[in-house]
C-alpha cells in the first residue's frame, strides 16, 4: 500500500567530527552521461558517440580487471545490446556482471525529471528499464545516481526504497543549501520521504559536492580540459583520424607529477566536506568514454603513480562501482542525521538563475506525453480484460504486446531530465513527439481491433436484440462510439464529442435514451455534443448517435437531448471600466452560485452553496516580459525564470458568451491583446455541471484555456485572485504522491522566480474557513506571490542571444498555441480534502472515447448491441489501481530457477508469459489528511478482481516486480533519530 505523507519540518542535528588523519581512499568511479536526448535526436547520439560506449568500454574493462565502469540509463545500452553489440560483446558483459566490474545504476529506461514527471510514468520508466536487465542478466539495481534532474522531489527515494535500493544519490540542489550542506558536512543524511511509510522505506542519501558528477577539468599545467583524454564527442560523424577536439595532454613521465598533483589536491579538497576519509571521485562527464582505450590507459598510468606515492600524498585510489563505495559508507557504521519529507525545490544555481522556467517549457509536448501516459493506462487494463475473457481471440498476443511495449517505450523515453522539462532543441521535440505519436497510433490500432472483437463476441454471447418491433429501420444517420472507464470506481460523468449535425440522439446499450445536449463550439463550425454516461469500474459501454434529419432542428429539445443556445454580451474595453460589480450575472448549480460582471466580463466570486460561505474570485491572464539581451541583465530561457520586473495584464478587452443548459452551463471569456484585435490570444471556457448529485462532479469547474501564440519573451500566466488570507503560502503535489506546504520566502534578488514551484496533478490555497483547489491534466508552474493569489504559468516563447543558447538552439521560440485543461474546486478544507486526490485520477483518466464509425445510414435488420452481464471492478474511494498490466516478462517468478535458466542459456528462448499479471494499488491519502479516509484499507482481491477473472494466485513483489518481497532485504542505516514507519506497497501476479 502507498501511503501519502506530508512533512513540512526539517530535523537538522549537529555533530563535530574531526578531519580523518588516516590515509584517504577515494573511489575512482567511472562513468558517461549520456542524455536520451536533449540537444542531440537518439539516432544522432547512437551513432556520434554512444554506441562506441559500450562497444569500447566492454573491450577495455576485459582487457585489465581492475578496470570497473558504470551504467546508468538504459535506453542506449538497450539499442547497443539489440542492434550493434557482437555476441563477444554479450558474453563479455555477462562476464563483468558476474565479477562486479560493470554495475548498472539506477536501471530505469532514463535518468528521469523529478520535478513535472507523473509517479505513474516514472515507476513506468523505472520498470521497463528493470525488467529489462532482470530477464537479460537476472540482476536488479540497488543504488541510484540521479545527478542531473533540476531539484530533487520527495518521492524519487520513496520510490527507490520500494524497488529495493540501498542508497541514493543526488546532485543539483540549491546552490546556498548545497554550500551550507558542504561547509557543515552534511551533504549525507537518511531521507524518510513519506512521513506515513516512516523508517521502513527510508534511504541512505549522499549529495554530489559542488563538483558534482564531472570531473574537474581545470589543469593549472595546461590550456586543455584534464582527464578527459578522449576529448569532446564530434556531431554528426565521428572523426575518422580518431582525433577529437580538446583532447588532455596525455600522461607520461613529464606529466605524470602534475596530474597526481592536480588530483590529490581535489581529493584532499573533497575530503573535508564529509565525514569519512572514503571520496567519491566521479570520472567522467557527458558524452565520455566513445574512446575507452585512451580513456583507461591514461589514467592506469596516473592512478599507479598516485598509490606507488601513497605515503607522500595520503591518498590511494582504486576503479570503483558506486557499490564499492556505499558498502564502505555503510561499513563505517556511523550515524546519520534523519531528513524528513521536505524536497529539494526549486533549485537555483546562483541568485539570478532560478531553474522554474522548465516547469511551464514546452507545454504542448507535456500535454501530450500525458495523454499517451493515460492512454497507455488504459489500453493495458483494456488488453488484461481481453486476454482473460477471449483467450483464443483473433488479435495476436504478440503484436499486442508489441504494440503496448513501444508505447512503453515512448512514454517511458519522455520522462528524461531534458524532455518532458522542455529543455531540448526543437528537433529533439519533434523526436519524442513522433515517438509518443506513433505510439498512440499503434496502441489506437490496437483497441480497435479488441472492441471489434468485443463487438463480434458479445453480439453472439450476450444477446443482439434485433428490432423488436419489425418496424422499418430510422433512415437518419447514426453513429457508434464505445466509452471505457479506465478507473477503478463507477463513475457518472458527461463526455464531449464533436459532431457535425446541430441536432442528436444518443442511446445506450440497453436502447434507453441518453440525456444529452448539443451547442455551437467555441472553436470550429461543428457542434458539442455532450452525453451523460453511467460507467462502471473498468466498464466500457456502448452508444448509439442518431442525427435527426427532419425534426427537431428548431426546438429547445430533442427526445432527452437539450439544444442550448449562445447567450453574447458586449465586448467590454478595460479603459472603460467604471465601478464594478453593480452587474452581476449568475450561474448556479447545485453547489455554487458563480457571479460574473457584466461591466468587465470577468468572473467576480464564487458561493459555495453547502457551506453558504462567498469567496470572492477572478481570473484573468497576465504576462511576465522577459529580457532576451545577456548584455543588460538576467534571461529567461528553457530552463530558467528570470521575472523582469512584475507581471502585467496581458489584454486589453474581454468578451464573453454564456450558454445555459441542462448538463452544463458553459462560459466562454475571451481576451484580446489590443482592444482593435478581431483575434483573441487569450481564452477560458468555463463548464459549470447541472442537475448532477455526485459530489465530485457537483464541486468541479472544468475550464479549458486558449493560450497563444504569444509574443517573443512573454511568459504568460493564468492569475486567480480571491478574497481568501492565505499568507502566500501555496500546496503544491510531489509527482502527485504527496501534498508540499510552500511558504513565500523573501529574497535578495529574484523573489518571484524563486517563488514558483512544479505542479504536476494540482495546487491549492486555504485559510481557516475555505479552499481553492486547481487541478491539472499537466504540468504546469504555480506560485502565491500576493495575499489570495495563486498564479499558474501556462506558457513561455522566449529568444536571447546568450551564445550557449543559440549554439544548442535552446533558446524556446515556441510559437504554438497551447490548451491546457485546469479544474476548479472550492469549498471548506474539511470538505474538498476528500476531493483532491480522486479528482486528479479522474481529469488524469477521464472516459476513453472510441469512434465505431462515422455517421452513415444503419444497416437494413441490425438490432441492438447488449453489454455482457460482466461486474464492474470496484475499489474504496482512497484505494486507485495504479496499474493493471500483462508485462509480458520473459522470465520465470522464482529468482533461483531465473538464474539457473539464464546460465544455462535457456533464457534466449523462453516466451513471454500472457498469463502472469502486474497489479499496483495506491493508498491515495496522507496520514491526517482525512479522518477517514487515511485510513489503512483492506481488500478482499478474490472478490474485487471478480469481474475480470479469477484469481490463481497472488505473489507480492518489489515496486517494479523485479523482487519477491519476502526475499527483499535492504541495507539498514544507523540514524540519530527515529520515527513510527508503517504501510507498505505492492504488486502482485493474478
Amino acid at each position: 500500500m502507498i501511503r501519502l505523507t506530508l512533512c513540512l519540518c526539517l530535523l537538522w542535528v549537529s555533530f563535530s567530527v574531526k578531519l580523518p588523519t588516516e590515509q584517504i581512499q577515494t573511489f575512482v568511479i567511472p562513468h558517461s552521461h549520456m542524455d536520451v536526448g536533449w540537444v542531440y535526436t537518439v539516432e544522432e547520439s547512437m551513432h556520434a558517440y554512444a554506441g562506441s560506449v559500450y562497444s569500447t568500454v566492454v573491450e577495455e574493462l576485459s582487457r585489465a580487471r581492475n578496470r570497473k565502469f558504470i551504467a546508468v540509463e538504459q535506453e542506449f545500452f538497450r539499442l547497443w545490446w539489440g542492434a550493434v553489440a557482437s555476441q563477444w560483446h554479450k558474453e563479455q558483459v555477462r562476464q563483468l556482471l558476474q565479477e562486479g566490474r560493470l554495475e548498472f545504476i539506477i536501471g530505469g529506461q532514463v535518468m528521469h525529471d523529478e520535478a513535472v514527471t507523473d509517479i505513474d510514468d516514472a515507476i513506468l520508466q523505472l520498470t521497463e528499464g528493470h525488467g529489462f536487465l532482470y530477464e537479460t542478466f537476472g540482476i536488479r539495481p540497488r543504488f541510484s545516481w540521479h545527478v542531473d534532474p533540476f531539484g530533487s522531489s520527495a518521492t524519487t527515494p520513496v520510490l527507490f526504497a520500494l524497488a529495493g535500493f540501498d542508497a541514493h544519490l543526488i546532485s543539483r540542489i540549491d546552490y546556498d543549501i548545497k554550500d551550507d550542506m558542504q561547509k557543515n558536512k552534511k551533504l549525507q543524511f537518511v531521507w524518510r520521504g513519506s512521513p506515513s511509510l516512516g523508517k521502513a522505506h527510508e534511504i541512505f542519501t549522499h549529495t554530489m559536492d559542488q563538483y558534482s558528477y564531472c570531473t574537474p577539468s581545470f589543469l593549472p599545467f595546461s590550456n586543455r580540459s584534464g582527464f578527459y583524454w578522449n576529448g569532446v564527442a564530434v556531431f554528426p560523424d565521428p572523426p575518422k583520424d580518431g582525433q577529437y577536439p580538446n583532447m588532455s595532454l596525455p600522461v607520461t613521465k613529464d606529466t605524470v607529477e602534475a596530474y597526481a598533483q592536480t588530483m590529490v589536491t581535489n581529493i584532499k579538497q573533497r575530503a573535508q566536506w564529509f565525514r569519512t576519509s572514503h571520496v567519491l571521485w566521479p570520472w567522467g562527464c557527458d558524452k565520455q568514454f566513445y574512446n575507452a582505450s585512451v580513456q583507461f590507459t591514461n589514467m592506469d598510468i596516473l592512478m599507479n603513480y598516485i598509490n606507488n606515492h601513497s605515503e607522500e600524498f595520503g591518498v590511494t585510489v582504486q576503479y570503483a562501482t558506486l557499490k564499492d563505495y556505499f558498502k564502505a559508507i555503510h561499513q563505517s557504521d556511523l550515524s546519520w542525521q534523519v531528513r524528513g519529507s521536505h524536497d529539494f525545490l526549486p533549485y537555483s544555481t546562483e541568485s539570478f538563475q532560478a531553474w522554474t522556467g522548465f516547469y511551464a517549457s514546452r507545454n504542448v509536448l507535456k500535454g501530450v506525453a500525458r495523454r499517451a501516459s493515460s492512454l497507455l493506462h488504459a489500453a493495458e487494463s483494456l488488453f488484461v480484460q481481453y486476454r482473460v475473457r477471449y483467450p483464443d481471440g483473433s488479435v495476436q498476443k504478440e503484436l499486442a504486446l508489441d504494440k503496448l511495449k513501444a508505447l512503453r517505450w515512448a512514454v517511458s523515453e519522455v520522462q528524461h531530465h531534458d524532455a518532458i522539462t522542455g529543455t531540448e532543441s526543437p528537433k529533439v521535440a519533434d523526436m519524442y513527439m513522433e515517438h509518443l505519436t506513433q505510439g498512440m497510433m499503434g496502441v489506437q490500432e490496437l483497441l480497435s481491433a479488441m472492441f471489434n472483437l468485443h463487438q463480434e463476441s458479445d453480439i453472439s454471447t450476450a444477446g443482439y436484440r434485433s428490432n423488436p418491433d419489425n418496424t422499418e429501420p430510422s433512415q437518419d444517420l447514426e453513429q457508434h462510439i464505445i466509452v471505457y472507464n479506465p478507473l477503478a470506481w463507477n463513475t457518472t460523468t458527461y463526455i464531449n464529442i464533436s459532431v457535425k449535425f446541430p441536432v442528436a440522439l444518443v442511446f445506450d446499450d440497453d436502447g434507453l435514451a441518453v440525456p444529452a445536449q448539443i451547442q455551437s463550439s467555441a472553436t470550429s463550425t461543428d457542434y458539442d455534443l455532450f452525453i451523460v454516461v453511467d460507467l462502471g469500474g473498468l466498464q466500457y459501454r456502448k452508444y448509439r448517435i442518431q442525427f435527426p434529419q427532419s425534426k427537431c432542428n428548431k426546438a429547445s429539445s430533442c427526445g432527452l437531448t437539450h439544444v442550448a443556445r449562445v447567450v453574447t454580451f458586449n465586448r467590454r474595453s478595460v479603459s472603460k471600466w467604471k465601478k464594478t460589480g453593480r452587474m452581476l450575472l449568475p450561474v448556479l448549480n447545485e453547489c455554487y452560485t458563480l457571479l460574473f460582471d457584466e461591466e468587465t466580463n470577468l468572473l467576480h466570486s464564487i458561493t459555495d452553496r453547502l457551506d453558504k460561505k462567498t469567496v470572492r474570485v477572478r481570473q484573468d491572464f497576465w504576462e511576465y516580459e522577459a529580457n532576451g539581451d545577456v548584455h543588460t541583465g538576467p534571461i529567461s530561457d528553457n530552463y530558467i525564470f528570470t521575472a523582469n520586473g512584475f507581471a502585467t495584464p496581458a489584454y486589453k478587452s474581454v468578451a464573453m458568451e454564456i450558454i445555459p443548459g441542462k448538463i452544463i452551463t458553459e462560459i466562454r471569456q475571451y481576451f484580446y491583446r489590443e482592444e482593435s484585435d478581431s483575434n483573441y490570444t487569450y481564452s477560458v471556457v468555463t463548464r459549470v455541471p447541472v442537475g448532477f448529485k455526485d459530489k465530485l462532479l457537483c464541486q468541479r469547474l472544468d475550464q479549458s484555456y486558449w493560450v497563444g501564440p504569444l509574443m517573443v519573451n512573454r511568459e504568460a500566466v493564468l492569475r486567480t485572485t480571491t478574497s481568501l488570507r492565505n499568507n502566500r503560502t501555496v500546496y503544491t503535489d510531489d509527482n502527485g504522491y504527496q501534498m508540499m506546504k510552500r511558504r513565500y520566502k523573501q529574497y535578495v534578488n529574484n523573489t518571484v522566480s524563486r517563488n514558483y514551484y512544479p505542479m504536476v496533478r494540482g495546487a491549492y490555497i486555504e485559510d481557516d474557513s475555505s479552499r481553492l483547489i486547481l487541478l491539472s491534466e499537466r504540468a504546469h508552474g504555480v506560485a502565491s506571490l500576493h495575499q489570495g493569489q495563486i498564479e499558474v504559468m501556462l506558457h513561455r516563447r522566449l529568444w536571447n542571444n546568450q551564445e550557449w543558447n543559440r549554439g544548442y538552439n535552446l533558446t524556446l521560440n515556441d510559437s504554438s498555441v497551447v490548451q491546457p485543461i485546469l479544474w476548479m474546486m472550492l469549498g471548506s478544507p474539511a470538505s474538498v480534502a476528500s476531493l483532491f486526490q480522486q479528482g486528479a485520477l479522474c481529469l488524469q483518466h477521464r472516459p476513453v472515447i472510441f469512434p465505431i464509425d462515422k455517421p452513415q445510414k444503419p444497416q437494413s435488420g441490425r438490432g441492438r448491441w447488449s453489454r455482457p452481464p460482466v461486474p464492474p471492478v470496484i475499489l474504496p474511494q482512497n484505494l486507485h489501481m495504479q496499474l493493471l498490466s500483462i508485462p509480458g516478462w520473459n522470465y520465470l517468478p522464482e529468482h533461483t530457477e531465473h538464474l539457473q535458466n539464464l546460465n544455462s542459456g535457456g533464457g534466449k528462448g523462453f516466451k513471454a508469459d500472457f498469463n502472469r499479471v502486474l497489479l499496483r494499488i495506491a493508498h491515495l491519502y496522507e496520514e491526517g489528511e482525512d479522518p477517514v479516509l487515511s485510513k489503512p484499507m483492506t481488500i478482499n482481491l478474490k472478490e474485487v478482481m471478480q469481474g475480470i477473472g479469477e484469481v490463481e494466485t497472488v505473489q507480492e513483489r518489489s515496486l517494479t516486480g523485479t523482487w519477491d518481497i519476502s526475499e527483499l532485504q535492504r541495507w539498514s542505516w544507523k540514524t540519530e533519530s527515529s520515527k513510527k514507519a508503517g504501510g507498505n506497497t505492492f504488486s502482485c501476479r493474478v
